[in-house]
């Protein structure tokens, strides 16, 4: 994978040798690019935008670093250093702040100090698949919803086809897009900071919560709020397959975490400085029985919570969900090759909107054909 001029990462041919027997099948089954499909087990209860679940939990980290450290509660770091220690897992793929601390690098994580080095968001391209222990045994992956539909669709395929490693345990978090680098370029530059200086430190989120954009340079520290970074420079960053994206709620992987905010009067997230609290979700059998134990052992604090409570402060993937039909047409129309998403109920869920639909559909069209002039 490497970084284009958009500051995006895509794809790039390493080699002009054939391709194994059958890589194209997997390719073209696995790829989130080309075909997502939803857990559209009939066995496990379903939300109409937060996917499939076994069970539904308020919680936080009970070491109060890790949920200081982390952007919602230290959740998912808590759980890696967890599986690690406990000799459940022997590496997690995940990702964290590269040499250069404006970059985004796939690492795996062996010890409690790496988990830590890697926690908090990170908005910005990685490919976290890219890792040579990624299909190793006894590997667990921290990843985008995408990666890990993408890994979870792979081990279905490979399985049929070849003998496969154990299919590792999954975990992901509620994802609104993956921002162009120069996005963290330009908000650098919003802090005051010299334009191509590389800072010492930067984090995007954590130490707080929701805690501020943050970056280092020449012994002075800057930030901004979280609202302020996300909301006028990294989500209008974001690339154009994410905003066709069917699922930024995780629901290829076993364990997905949110951001459980507070709402205000009319449903919209305060983002008010307090300690994390995160929504987790077990979305099979695998992660429910991980999220227990994990609990009874002390490493995570659980409270049941009903899965409409987190749909009402999560208004961006409720709407993503409800308008991505439309905005499929509509790309369809402006001349956009589109994936292939199946058991996400988009017509359904379209349906029921159909003035909607037609006003999405026009400013797709409108957005895309704009853009390319």
């Amino acid at each position: 994978m490497s970084m284009n001029t958009a500051g995006f990462l895509r794809p790039r041919r390493t080699s002009a040798g054939q391709a194994p027997p059958g890589a194209a099948k997997v390719f073209k089954q696995s790829c989130p690019g080309m075909t997502v499909r939803s857990n559209d087990d009939p066995d496990l209860k379903r939300h109409e935008t937060m996917g499939s679940f076994v069970g539904v939990w308020s919680g936080h980290a009970i070491e109060a670093e890790t949920r200081y450290r982390g952007s919602s509660a230290g959740v998912l770091t808590a759980l890696t250093t967890w599986l690690l220690e406990s000799g459940q897992t022997t590496r997690v793929a995940g990702a964290r702040a590269g040499d250069d601390p404006r970059r985004t690098v796939p690492v795996t994580i062996t010890t409690k100090e790496e988990a830590l080095a890697s926690s908090g968001s990170r908005y910005a391209p990685v490919a976290t698949l890219d890792n040579c222990d990624i299909l190793a045994q006894g590997t667990a992956v921290v990843g985008k919803p995408c990666e890990v539909s993408a890994l979870r669709a792979f081990h279905g395929v490979a399985s049929k086809t070849e003998a496969s490693s154990p299919t590792p345990l999954m975990l992901s978090f509620f994802c609104a897009g993956t921002p162009s680098s120069h996005a963290t370029e330009a908000l650098i530059a919003r802090l005051g900071f010299p334009a191509g200086e590389i800072p010492k430190a930067l984090w995007y989120r954590g130490r707080g919560w929701p805690g501020r954009f943050s970056a280092t340079l020449r012994g002075t520290t800057r930030s901004m709020s979280y609202d302020e970074s996300w909301g006028d420079v990294l989500g209008p960053a974001t690339q154009w397959r994410c905003k066709v994206c069917p699922d930024g709620v995780g629901e290829s992987a076993d364990i997905a975490v949110a951001d459980y905010w507070q709402s205000d009067a009319s449903g919209y997230p305060m983002f008010v400085e307090a300690d994390g609290s995160s929504a987790i979700i077990a979305r099979t059998i695998r992660g429910r029985e991980t999220l227990l134990r994990a609990a009874k052992a002390g490493i995570i604090a659980l409270e049941p919570i009903k899965i409409n409570s987190l749909a009402d402060v999560q208004p961006f993937q409720v709407q993503r969900r409800k308008t991505l039909l439309p905005r499929l047409v509509g790309s369809l129309l402006a001349g956009r090759l589109i994936p292939k998403y199946t058991g996400f109920r988009l017509t359904k869920l379209a349906r029921e909107r159909p003035r909607i639909f037609v006003r999405v559909a026009r400013g797709t069209v409108r957005r895309i054909r704009t853009r390319a002039k």
